[in-house]
Order: C-alpha cells, then sequence, then structure tokens
C-alpha cells in the first residue's frame, strides 16, 4: 500500500506503507549505521516518529537480547530499504514481523535523506503517517490530536524490582531506562534497586541507597516537576549519577535551565571533548533537549564535556558534592568502551565494604 508523511509545515514525503496503520507524533531523525532495535526499544523515544537516515534497515533481523525496554514506545518509523530476509546468527523475527506484532505504523521506500535535510533547516515538527489517499478530513483530525507532553509516567516501570549483586546499593530512578545501562550498572558490581518515576525521596531513602542514579527517558524535563522536586530533596543525601534525561533533570534541581534543541542530537557518531582531559569522545547520543550553560553561572556546577558540533553541555559535575551527569550514553559503547570511565567514576564515589 502507498502511503506518505506529512509534516506540520505541508511537507509531504511518499512511501509504502508495511501495514494499514496511521500514526501522529513529532518527527525526529537518527544517524546511526546500526541499531535499529535498539532504537525502536529505546523508551525515550516515546510517542516519536523517528526516521533512520542509513538506507538498509533490517537486515541482521531482530533478536530479544538486543531490546532495551519491554516494548517499543516509538509512534511511527521512517526508512528508506526495508529487508524482509535478514541474516545473522543472532536472529530471532523479521523487522516487518517485529513492527507488525508491536503495532508500529512504518514507512518505507522513503528519502530519508530529503526528510532529515528538511527537519534540519525548519526544524523538529509533527508529522503524520496516512495511506496515499487518506482524506482530508482525516488528515485534519490527525493533526488535530494534541502530541502529549509528559510521557515519563508511560516509560518507567510500572513496579519496584531488584538486579541483585554483592556490591553498593542503588536506587536507580527509571524514567525510562534503556536495559544496557542497568547491565553496564550491574556489570561494575552495583546492586540495583530500580524504582518507578513517580517514587518519593522518602521513599528512596527507606531504601537505604549507597549511591542514586537519574536516568534517560523521553520528554521535556520540565514537564515533570514532581520529579525534580524529589531530586532536590535528594541532593547531598547520597553520590548521584544522571544520564540524560537525569542530566536534564539535575540541572533543573540544582538551579539551572534547560530548552529544546532545534532538532537534537539522535545518533552513535556524536563527538564530545572531555574538558578536563582534552580527548574527544565518539558517543551515542538521544536527546531533544539541553541545559543552559548560561544559567550555570552563579551555581556549583562546571561543564566537563561538551559538543564538538554545537558547543552545547554534554557533561557537569557538582564542584561540592559528589554529583555529576552526562547529556549522552556511555552504556552503548559507540567506543567501544571509551566512555566507560564514567561508570568507574560513580563507583568509585560509593563506600566500600570494610
Amino acid at each position: 500500500m502507498n502511503g506518505k508523511l506529512i509534516l506540520e509545515d505541508g511537507t509531504v514525503f511518499n512511501g509504502k506503507l508495511l501495514n494499514n496503520m496511521k500514526a501522529t507524533g513529532e518527527v525526529v531523525f537518527n544517524t546511526g549505521m546500526t541499531g535499529y532495535q535498539e532504537i525502536l526499544t529505546d523508551p525515550s523515544y516515546c510517542r516519536q516518529i523517528v526516521t533512520l537516515t542509513y538506507p538498509l534497515i533490517g537486515n541482521y533481523g531482530i533478536a530479544d537480547i538486543f531490546m532495551q525496554s519491554r516494548k517499543s514506545f516509538v509512534n511511527g518509523f521512517i526508512i528508506g530499504e526495508l529487508c524482509d530476509n535478514g541474516s545473522n546468527w543472532h536472529l530471532e523475527t523479521e523487522l516487518s514481523d517485529f513492527l507488525t506484532r508491536q503495532g508500529i505504523p512504518c514507512l518505507y521506500d522513503v528519502d530519508t535523506r530529503a526528510v532529515t535535510k528538511h527537519i534540519r533547516a525548519a526544524g523538529t515538527m509533527k508529522g503524520i503517517i496516512v495511506p496515499e489517499d487518506a482524506a482530508k478530513t482525516e488528515i485534519d483530525e490527525l493533526f488535530a490530536v494534541p502530541i502529549k507532553k509528559e510521557v515519563v509516567s508511560e516509560a518507567t516501570t510500572p513496579n519496584v524490582y531488584k538486579m541483585e549483586n554483592d556490591g553498593p546499593h542503588v536506587v536507580v530512578m527509571d524514567f525510562g531506562i534503556k536495559q544496557n545501562i542497568l547491565d553496564s550498572l550491574h556489570q561494575w558490581g552495583c546492586d540495583l534497586t530500580i524504582v518507578p518515576s513517580n517514587t518519593t525521596a522518602e521513599e528512596i531513602m527507606n531504601l537505604n541507597p549507597d549511591g542514586i542514579f537519574l536516568s534517560n527517558g523521553p520528554g521535556d524535563p520540565k514537564d515533570i516537576p514532581d520529579v525534580i522536586e524529589n531530586v532536590k530533596k535528594l541532593i547531598g543525601k547520597k553520590p548521584m549519577f544522571g544520564i540524560c534525561l537525569g542530566h536534564q533533570i539535575l540541572g533543573l534541581a540544582l538551579g539551572a535551565n534547560t530548552y529544546k534543541l532545534k532538532f537534537g542530537h539522535r545518533g552513535s557518531n556524536q563527538p564530545v571533548k572531555n574538558l578536563e582531559t582534552g580527548r574527544v569522545y565518539i558517543t551515542s547520543q538521544n536527546h531533544g533537549y539541553a541545559v543552559d550553560e548560561a544559567s550555570l553561572k552563579g551555581l556549583p556546577l562546571k561543564v566537563t564535556h561538551r559538543s564538538i558540533n554545537d558547543g552545547t553541555v554534554e557533561g557537569m559535575r557538582h564542584t561540592k558534592l559528589p554529583i555529576f551527569s552526562v547529556q549522552f550514553h556511555p552504556e552503548a559503547s559507540p567506543g567501544p568502551t571509551d566512555n566507560t570511565y564514567l561508570f568507574d567514576q560513580f563507583v568509585s564515589m560509593l563506600p566500600k565494604e570494610e
């Protein structure tokens, strides 16, 4: 079936619909050459329509070991060539079957380079996926559907659970965490208790943690003021480490400001400079918001990492307390192990057993 992506500025991109499903969401793009399953199951893409710039998608299929969450949270998928015959020793199902089973509208045979160039110029915007012959009334109705703002409550875990270990006890505030982050913390010896995003500061402290981790997640951090207030109450209580949305939440909790980027940073080849060592790292990123560096003036926060591409803040640390955060994803291993020193840094802050 022929279909099309329509952006809210009226721009249309044609393609083929994998199944007769429609979508509404914020249209974003990711420049990674691999990792489509990780992208599809990263909760940070909740309610977004994701465009992949790399043309061949599905060539190594889908396998459960690469799932980053319990399901896919994306609203739609825009790709170039859809491979129906994947080849990999891990392969358990084809991408097309996974998309259908997860109920993800997919438009393929699309000029994704043109989509990306348009978004880069015009900025991230709302879009819809519809059949080619969709009536104007149907299109108007889809555009009238508001994009939900507070999406962390959808992406977070519904229940408290454990990943037991012999090392320090870390409470993980789950705002839409990737499984690879949990696996990395566990690999570094941490005894993990993962809690929903609405868990109060008092409930977290009652768990007697040695450290607190603030996870990645979807949306604008300013849409979750209750979470920010809870994190404020935890400042100075225990060592803290934040990644992505957790980085932004920490910034807001400590008095800084955040803002929306024109088209975000989404890909596995984003260069970041560590200002404390002078070394440049290739990082994996997925975010549409950033901490405003100007708002850090007068706060006990020091910028530790900066984007080479646009100069935005990619990391910061508290000048007096054992608190730090980064905007990128060290667990995604684009280096592949260049950024794992951040887990070493966090664990070194936690108390050691006698």
